[in-house]
């Protein structure tokens, strides 16, 4: 049995459990890909501490944290106007903010499928419906937001 957690945008937890080989209707059901749009920030101890935003990141996890909570309460409010409204809203924060070299592409990451993103941004990923917005997601690059579009 293998369980996946993720924290939706409301700080609720999700899980998925699978238990023994999938049947056939389950299989079909799950996407085999997904695409999302994420932003990232890195701090001091991601596994490389630099970006096109800064040639060395000093910030602390917790201080990567709190930045990129204040901009996830900007994504939920723009989410209450519309589901256009937070992806618009989203790329350009993307483009501005996020330390990943997707951010020229407003975050875009295109489609991927299993194994292909660190294990807790996959897991992240794959539990969102389409137009779901994530909660915080750690991992060795940094910490992210996701927004599912595909």
């Amino acid at each position: 049995t293998a369980t996946a957690t993720a924290t939706t945008s409301t700080g609720a937890m999700t899980n998925a459990t699978t238990s023994g080989p999938p049947n056939k209707k389950l299989k079909r059901s799950a996407p085999k890909e997904v695409r999302v749009l994420h932003i990232l920030k890195k701090h001091k101890d991601s596994r490389r501490p630099s970006s096109w935003r800064a040639p060395k990141i000093t910030s602390t996890k917790e201080e990567a944290t709190e930045e990129l909570q204040q901009l996830l309460e900007v994504l939920q409010e723009s989410k209450q106007v519309s589901s256009e409204e937070l992806r618009a809203t989203f790329e350009e924060l993307a483009r501005t903010e996020s330390d990943c070299s997707s951010a020229k592409r407003g975050g875009d990451l295109g489609f991927f499928g299993r194994k292909k993103m660190q294990p807790a941004f996959e897991h992240a990923s794959f539990a969102l419906e389409i137009g779901e917005l994530s909660g915080i997601v750690e991992t060795s690059s940094g910490v992210h937001v996701i927004l599912r579009i595909g």
